[in-house]
């Protein structure tokens, strides 16, 4: 009787299937709790179905109609073929689930936000390459120097005449065809890049905000606890490796879980927190002297490093390689000095792992923000101020080199820092151990990163490019140096809001930091006479302000003039804009206090 009641249920599911439209349908079998397997044989029922209620009615469909519900469905299954192709490319998928389980959520954010970083630069890579770089090799003249294969680690040479630097592009307007279509230059190179940063800025904006959302307001920190142990196992999970892997997921999260509730808050006597006190306030004062020391070492070598460019350009071999000073100096500074920043930390013996971290992160940071707020100076006030005939170049080139010295001295820290420290943990002081992954001073690393990736955007448009490759190759380097070289944590804990602090950092201090660059770049600074879209101008932005007096002309262009005499330039547009941005957010913020306000009341019900 119960196998009969069974049978009943299904015939009756497959009507009801049946009689719903194709995407209704295609809906319910994906989200029943049923195998593949399963939800294959019931499709193949109802399609059964369909055709033989079809056959009863006498419907006999056209031949046209058969031809369109032939292409439907062919057009349907190579889609789908598709997405599977595109599922098995993502290869980091599988892989952050491993990192997930294996060495918990604190580990596993920093591979998320590179990730996160790495599909950003893609997207940078395409703007400029689309509108900026593709126009000008249309109109490009042959470049008549010689590739020596030196020009891959100095960034001089042959590339000075290629698209990867702003003396490259020309200021003239496009035309392939006379009197076709025209592109602007001058134009096309001054919106794409502030359009590209408005979205960056939106983009960040909006994944902070996200995050947020996500992790500090957490719904699950109001659900009971044994919820994730009796009602998140995954019944559609047949395979038996991916069982296994979402066992040790499920493990890792409830012992994060476990230590967060079991969180003890120790009590210090007097004494000892004046000890304490005293050892934090000690490690500030090194952490703050060795920034300032290194920031005083890379001024002095900048200077140097343009002495030697206005000696001019040397194809020697001393020449090349006394232009990669400065970076190698740079990328020293910052992989050794986080080592010492790290070492700081463990001698003051935080209470949590997150403390420990987040205290380093903010050294890094200061650090690392520090030294790149000295080659500002040095490119705007120094090199934009010399007698050089492409300044603009002399600064793209000198971003390269960090970026690409940078990313060795990455994948040499992953080498020193975690595989030697593997061997002489096993081998010559067993006491030492693996090596645990540090999370601060990689992560600083990539913000770093992109940060020279962002001010290099103006002098070098296919930076994003190469900083695109240089995140692929680190996230394969760090995913095989972690799984052979480092332990997981030996302190669990849930890191909920690392990515929303990760992401925090990128906006404030580093890119509103590059705006203030690229402001001061656009703006103030005079462009060379003979190189670059803007060579003749008194600044970048003078090019838009005669692009307006162009219009100005045009009746049928009267309304872009208004919108930048109205909107764009005047300062009381903006300050009713912040005005009411302002008041928006206050508004927010009572709703916020009345909503915490109601869940307190509605979790003392529940207690009652």
């Amino acid at each position: 009787f119960g196998f009969l009641h069974g049978f009943d249920a299904e015939e009756d599911l497959v009507e009801s299937l049946a009689s719903m439209s194709t995407k209704e349908r295609i809906k319910a079998i994906q989200k029943m709790p049923e195998t593949m397997k399963k939800k294959r044989e019931i499709r193949n029922k109802v399609l059964k179905e369909i055709s033989k209620k079809s056959r009863h009615h006498g419907a006999q469909p056209s031949c046209c109609t058969q031809c369109l519900q032939g292409t439907a469905v062919s057009f349907r299954r190579f889609g789908n073929t598709l997405s599977e192709y595109f599922h098995q490319l993502r290869v980091w998928h599988k892989t952050l689930k491993i990192i997930g389980a294996e060495f918990g959520t604190s580990v596993l954010s920093y591979f998320v936000f590179l990730k996160w970083l790495l599909n950003f630069n893609i997207f940078s890579f395409l703007i400029n390459f689309s509108f900026i770089t593709i126009p000008q090799l249309l109109a490009a003249e042959p470049n008549n120097l010689s590739f020596t294969g030196l020009e891959l680690l100095t960034g001089a040479g042959y590339f000075q005449r290629t698209v990867l630097y702003y003396g490259f592009y020309t200021n003239a307007t496009i035309r392939k065809i006379e009197n076709g279509p025209s592109y602007n230059m001058q134009l096309a190179y001054i919106f794409t890049v502030g359009i590209y940063f408005v979205i960056c800025f939106l983009i960040l904006l909006f994944s902070m905000a996200k995050f947020f959302s996500r992790n500090f307001v957490n719904p699950q920190a109001f659900s009971v606890n044994a919820s994730k142990l009796l009602c998140t196992w995954d019944f559609n999970i047949t395979n038996e490796k991916a069982v296994k892997l979402k066992q040790k997921n499920l493990h890792t999260q409830i012992k994060e879980d476990l230590t967060e509730v079991n969180k003890e808050v120790l009590n210090f006597s007097v004494m000892e927190r004046a000890r304490r006190f005293a050892i934090h306030l000690i490690a500030w004062v090194a952490s703050l002297g060795t920034a300032v020391g290194a920031c005083a070492g890379v001024y002095f070598l900048s200077i140097n490093n343009l002495e030697l460019f206005m000696k001019g350009y040397r194809n020697d071999l001393e020449g090349q390689a006394a232009m990669l000073v400065l970076p190698v100096i740079v990328s020293l500074l910052n992989t050794l000095i986080p080592f010492f920043f790290s070492w700081l930390g463990h001698l003051e013996k935080f209470q949590t792992p997150g403390q420990h971290i987040y205290v380093t992160i903010t050294r890094n940071i200061i650090l690392k923000m520090s030294i790149v707020g000295i080659l500002c100076y040095y490119w705007l006030n120094i090199v934009a101020t010399s007698e050089s005939q492409c300044w603009e170049t002399l600064v793209g080139q000198d971003i390269y080199r960090l970026v690409l010295v940078d990313f060795i001295f990455c994948l040499l820290g992953s080498f020193f820092g975690e595989f030697l420290r593997r061997i002489i943990g096993t081998t010559v002081c067993m006491r030492l151990g693996l090596p645990e992954f540090d999370i601060g001073r990689n992560v600083l690393d990539l913000i770093y990163a992109q940060t020279l990736t962002w001010i290099g955007i103006l002098f070098s448009p296919l930076l994003p490019g190469i900083q695109m490759i240089a995140f692929l190759i680190v996230f394969f380097v760090k995913k095989v140096s972690l799984m052979r070289n480092c332990q997981p944590p030996r302190k669990v804990w849930r890191t909920a809001q690392m990515m929303t602090s990760f992401i925090f950092l990128l906006f404030c201090p580093c890119f509103l930091g590059v705006l203030s660059v690229i402001g001061v770049t656009v703006w103030r600074l005079k462009p060379s006479e003979e190189c670059g879209p803007f060579r003749g101008l008194s600044s970048m932005y003078a090019a838009v302000d005669e692009w307006i007096r162009i219009l100005e002309s045009y009746t049928a262009s009267k309304w872009v003039v208004w919108i930048y005499h109205n909107l764009i330039s005047s300062e009381l547009f903006f300050f009713i804009l912040s005005s009411f941005v302002l008041i928006v957010i206050y508004l927010y913020w009572q709703i916020i206090q009345g909503r915490k306000t109601m869940t307190k009341l509605l979790r003392k019900q529940i207690a009652n």
